[in-house]
């Protein structure tokens, strides 16, 4: 990893404690913490945040997520290994994510949202936004 350019954590405190604030509520809402951290690990694929693969990837293991798992996530589409629910968080990440040139239409939000609650697909969405966030904050400042 890179040098850090700037102390944000410093430099930029309370809207970086707020970041964190939010990362911490979505960690206490009815998505499981493995499920976030796969999401998390995805956005942070598709951004190249290294610091980020790191930190998720640990995580994941700590949760018990096995290592040939995490080895096949930036092949989800044609993998076996996740379940319905992960592959419809999956989707809406990378949709989400590439805004530019995926679309969120509502074909793909009806898909998505037969897996998950309202309260869920709305901490879903915060939290892909979230780490896409930190993703370009961590690879703009060399985190």
């Amino acid at each position: 990893m890179s040098q850090l350019r700037l102390s944000y954590p410093k430099l930029s405190a309370e809207a970086y404690s707020g970041l964190i604030k939010c990362k911490t509520a979505l960690e206490g809402s009815s998505l499981e913490l493995p499920l976030i951290e796969l999401v998390y690990l995805r956005i942070s694929q598709i951004n190249g945040c290294a610091f980020c693969l790191e930190m998720h990837s640990t995580s994941l293991r700590k949760h018990d997520v096995a290592q040939n798992k995490l080895d096949a996530l930036n092949g989800w589409q044609v993998s076996e290994r996740f379940s319905p629910r992960e592959r419809a968080a999956l989707i809406w990440t990378e949709a989400v994510t590439h805004l530019s040139a995926v679309t969120t239409d509502d074909a793909i939000y009806r898909q998505v949202k037969a897996h998950f609650t309202d309260a869920e697909m709305s901490d879903l969405t915060v939290a892909i936004g979230l780490m896409n966030a930190f993703n370009r904050i961590a690879v703009s400042l060399r985190q």
